[in-house]
């Protein structure tokens, strides 16, 4: 099984004001997401902040550039993608679940909400009580497969700035007492502090994507038989190096980080599940 992840895009609306704008916007993210789609790949994945200010002209115009048939994309929502409408209105446009599960023959996928809805002043996650039992009967049914988990917000103290403030689910909500449970293997995917990481803790990785503005870079995950094996993407095209830098001088709810591309331990990585699965004999 095959997957392709983007990080945070913050596609956002055209500011026509704005000498050159236009042109940058559209073919910045043209660009990109059709490289994204390109990627051959069983699942493709956004992490959320998907559109910049969650507006119904953001959703609805980066959906259309999304489209192919051949294609399965989902998206978790982000603090971005929650700013300008409320939760259902957002999913009515998206068509997606809010939080959900799949079981493939060679992992169980789980797809969580960890955002707020409308709250301006608090961009950090929260999981309510709902959401955590349902994903407790996930953990436990995934038994010794592989459980891969996408959701926005990092679980506090694990990745790069999940330990700052807002930079993660809050501390107050013990996800350890939930992601704990699982037997074997579990891999915890996430954005929104715009840095690239990995940091394995217990019998869980947790990897965390940088923003696509920073750095035009996806992750493919392949899950084998004895082996996971993530992997980063560098997207090297002169249309996204050219037009970055004028979305990053004009955008609003966005600032650039220099520091966002990360070594490459903290970028890929290879998670054997053959010691994983000893371990639980």
């Amino acid at each position: 099984m095959k997957l392709v992840l983007m990080g945070d895009l913050h596609f956002h609306g055209l500011d026509e004001g704005v000498p050159g704008w236009l042109e940058a916007s559209d073919a910045f993210y043209r660009t990109l997401l059709g490289r994204f789609l390109e990627v051959d790949a069983d699942v493709h994945i956004a992490l959320g902040d998907l559109t910049n200010y969650g507006t119904a002209t953001e959703l609805r115009n980066v959906y259309k550039l999304l489209e192919n048939k051949e294609r399965t994309f989902y998206q978790v929502l982000g603090n971005h993608d929650l700013y300008a409408q409320t939760r259902n209105e957002v999913l009515q446009i998206t068509g997606q679940a809010r939080y959900h599960s799949i079981e493939t023959e060679r992992a169980v996928l789980a797809f969580l909400d960890t955002a707020k809805e409308m709250d301006y002043a608090d961009w950090g996650g929260h999981v309510d009580e709902e959401q955590l039992q349902w994903l407790e009967g996930v953990v436990r049914a995934s038994g010794t497969k592989p459980l891969l988990v996408f959701a926005h917000h990092p679980v506090f103290n694990t990745t790069k700035g999940s330990d700052a403030e807002k930079g993660s689910i809050h501390p107050d909500i013990d996800m350890w007492q939930v992601l704990g449970q699982k037997q074997g293997t579990g891999i915890y995917f996430n954005g929104h502090t715009h840095v690239d990481s990995i940091v394995r803790q217990k019998n869980w990785t947790f990897v965390q994507l940088s923003a696509c503005l920073d750095q035009q870079a996806f992750r493919i995950v392949e899950v084998g038989q004895e082996e996971i094996r993530i992997s980063a993407l560098d997207v090297a095209d002169e249309i996204l190096t050219k037009h970055a830098p004028v979305l990053h001088k004009h955008m609003n709810h966005f600032t650039p980080n220099p520091d966002a591309r990360g070594k490459e331990l903290e970028r890929e990585g290879t998670i054997s599940l053959r010691t994983a699965v000893n371990q639980e004999v």
